[in-house]
């Protein structure tokens, strides 16, 4: 017989290895006993995963900014695909006409931010002069981010929170004129006067001169035209996204 361990020719019968030492007998039991233990994979924890911190923050950004509410039909998203093609055109408007043209001053949506824009001056009268001036522009853009977050969380409707979010990028492109107007002192304001007209009339040359930037307000002006033209890129891209899942997700 050959010994299983070591290879070693002897006798047939012998109990243990003439050359190792081994006892036949064991260590083939030990062996077969080794063979037949399976191999244990551990088990994947779903739950774990699932309960993970970052996969829940995760499944709540998903639900607050692509909620779709089950009771929107094929008409709400026909509806929705017409406003959404309807500010992509017109924000594609605003965003490459120059600031010089001030087409976002002599647009529809001028008459809709100035009640704004001029309640904010009010609003902010009880903090002294300089936030009454700020306080116009600031609620011009507050109040559509206002309606952002009441879209996003109170009434859980993305796409109107998309739209709001156009609206705030279209009140900064808004703004953009005025405040490169700033040292030129030549827009026509409300009222029908300029800023030359009358002594710190003009908001953003009475802000940017208080500050210490007036020599920035064609900077600032592109600033504002940058940021606003983003946001209402993102808005875009945020409302094509929701109705795109409300598609797939249609009855």
């Amino acid at each position: 017989m050959r010994c299983p361990k070591c290879n070693y020719d002897q006798p047939d019968g012998e109990i243990e290895c003439l050359k190792c030492g081994i006892v036949f007998a064991k260590y083939l039991s030990i062996k077969n006993q080794a063979s037949d233990k399976s191999v244990v994979i551990p088990r994947f924890d779903l739950t774990k995963e699932v309960n993970h911190p970052s996969s829940k923050i995760y499944s709540y950004l998903k639900n607050l900014f692509f909620y779709i509410n089950p009771e929107f039909g094929t008409y709400h998203l026909i509806g929705r695909v017409f406003v959404l093609s309807a500010i992509i055109v017109w924000g594609l408007k605003f965003i490459f006409s120059s600031i010089e043209s001030n087409y976002s001053g002599n647009s529809f949506m001028h008459l809709v931010n100035l009640p704004f824009h001029e309640a904010g001056h009010i609003f902010f009268s009880i903090f002294g002069r300089f936030m009454t001036v700020l306080g116009g522009s600031l609620t011009q853009c507050l109040v559509p981010l206002i309606c952002l977050l009441t879209f996003l969380v109170k009434t859980k409707d993305p796409f109107a929170a998309s739209v709001s979010l156009w609206w705030l990028g279209e009140s900064l492109i808004d703004l953009a004129p005025y405040i490169n107007d700033a040292r030129a002192l030549k827009l026509m304001l409300l009222g029908g006067v300029t800023g030359r007209d009358v002594e710190d009339y003009h908001d953003w040359e009475f802000i940017l001169r208080k500050l210490g930037l007036l020599g920035y307000d064609h900077l600032t002006a592109q600033a504002a035209h940058m940021i606003g033209s983003l946001l209402m890129i993102i808005a875009f891209v945020w409302g094509g996204s929701v109705l795109l899942i409300q598609y797939r997700n249609r009855h």
